[in-house]
């Protein structure tokens, strides 16, 4: 046991791709470990003889999973993060200038050529003195979409638009047109209406981060600002944006599922989520513990089913381990390979670490068809302020972007209240 927590020096050592798969053997050798142990604690229950030397052990392998998917993560997140490329053979002349310019920028504090370039450009919105900094090269702001798409956990499994204004208007029909069969030449009893439309309204809030920085390390040319830039930022806006997508109250940052109003599924209507109940409060019931898991499941509509994805934190994924179904077989499974998600009754797990511990009354697992349940926005422009002032002798950037998101359809997402009615 002391091995799982403590891993080896040699595998430490290993390149990249030795570590992650070394680490992926430990952790299924961990989970085979867990699951002998396991068996050995529910057949002591069923005799009424419960030991708790086994349920503290199996308690213990349990935490250690969960560190090693966590270093797991990490590790496949490590070799997802290639190098920032810039290709000068294919951009275009005003990529190359604004590329120069920028770096010229961050480094040295100049910033009339990146004056100069908005000017030509008539680009008013993207002065220091209206938004407060200088707008990243486009390679620049991609790789940081893409870093976060990596490591953002609901952004990763939630629909995506990109504006260029503060606030993205999505229509949606509240009744539709009159339709019907009808033979080719009988009378249409009524004629065709035309569709009661709403509108749903997604606005985007400034998310910060002020990575520093030395002047030493601005002045060495073989430092890849850009590059720094991206590494500097990308899990911070992560976390924040993360914990906005699920718990955000929609002021300043984007609405979080969590937020909006709930309702028992037998009485789900618009605007609202429904939830499925567990029967016991704050935990799973003692008599199949999975149906609640099916219940939420068959909540769904076939459409959004068949995409669905759980959504729940490290702590409730710990305890939704431990459960089998009548037939035996765990609930839970391991990923197929390093790098792809754990699954439950055959569906992806996604990891948010805001999702609520289970506790009574608490909406903890989240199921559903985020691509279509949930929208990201992102508008276009990631911006760059530099302060040399502030802080001396460190130089801070104050880099902003502006994100919103929101529930887009209240049929594609559903929850799992810890209650017993």
């Amino acid at each position: 046991m002391e091995q799982l927590l403590n891993p080896s020096p040699e595998i430490k050592s290993l390149p990249a791709g030795g570590e992650v798969a070394a680490a992926f053997d430990d952790f299924m050798r961990s989970f085979e470990t867990f699951k002998h142990e396991n068996d050995v604690r529910f057949d002591s229950i069923e005799r009424r003889s419960a030991d708790v030397l086994n349920e503290e052990k199996v308690s213990r392998i349990n935490r250690s999973l969960d560190e090693q998917k966590r270093v797991l993560d990490e590790l496949v997140l490590r070799g997802r993060r290639p190098a920032l490329g810039f290709d000068r053979k294919i951009a275009t002349g005003a990529e190359l200038e604004h590329r120069s310019a920028f770096d010229t920028y961050v480094r040295s504090g100049e910033s009339s050529g990146l004056k100069r370039l908005e000017g030509k450009a008539l680009a008013v919105s993207t002065n220091a003195g209206a938004d407060g900094g200088y707008l990243v090269p486009e390679e620049t702001e991609r790789e940081i979409g893409r870093r976060l798409a990596s490591i953002s956990p609901i952004r990763a499994i939630s629909g995506h638009r990109q504006v260029s204004s503060n606030v993205y208007r999505k229509p949606f029909l509240i009744t539709g047109a009159a339709t019907g069969w009808v033979g080719e030449t009988s009378a249409r009893s009524t004629p065709t209406t035309s569709p009661t439309l709403a509108e749903l309204a997604f606005p985007t809030a400034e998310i910060y981060a002020m990575p520093a920085a030395t002047q030493t390390l601005l002045d060495d040319s073989a430092v890849n600002i850009d590059e720094w830039i991206a590494a500097e930022v990308d899990t911070v806006f992560a976390e924040q944006e993360g914990a906005a997508f699920v718990n955000g109250d929609g002021t300043n940052k984007p609405k979080g599922f969590l937020q909006y109003d709930k309702v028992a599924e037998s009485s789900w209507a618009w605007t609202k989520l429904g939830f499925i109940i567990t029967g016991a409060d704050g935990e799973f019931p003692e008599t199949n513990p999975s149906d609640p898991l099916v219940d939420l499941v068959y909540s769904l509509k076939a459409g959004y089913r068949q995409n669905g994805t759980f959504v729940m934190n490290r702590r409730t994924q710990g305890e939704i381990r431990k459960l089998k179904d009548e037939n035996g077989h765990y609930l839970w499974a391991p990923p197929a390979q390093a790098g792809s998600p754990a699954t439950l009754l055959g569906f992806p797990v996604a990891e948010a670490e805001d999702m609520p511990d289970m506790a009574e009354d608490s909406y903890s697992i989240a199921f559903g068809d985020f691509r279509r349940g949930y929208l990201v926005i992102d508008r276009q422009g990631v911006r760059v302020l530099r302060d040399p002032y502030s802080s001396k002798p460190y130089v801070l950037f104050y880099v902003t972007r502006r994100v919103g998101g929101g529930v887009q359809d209240f049929d594609a997402i559903k929850l799992l209240k810890f209650s017993a009615a």
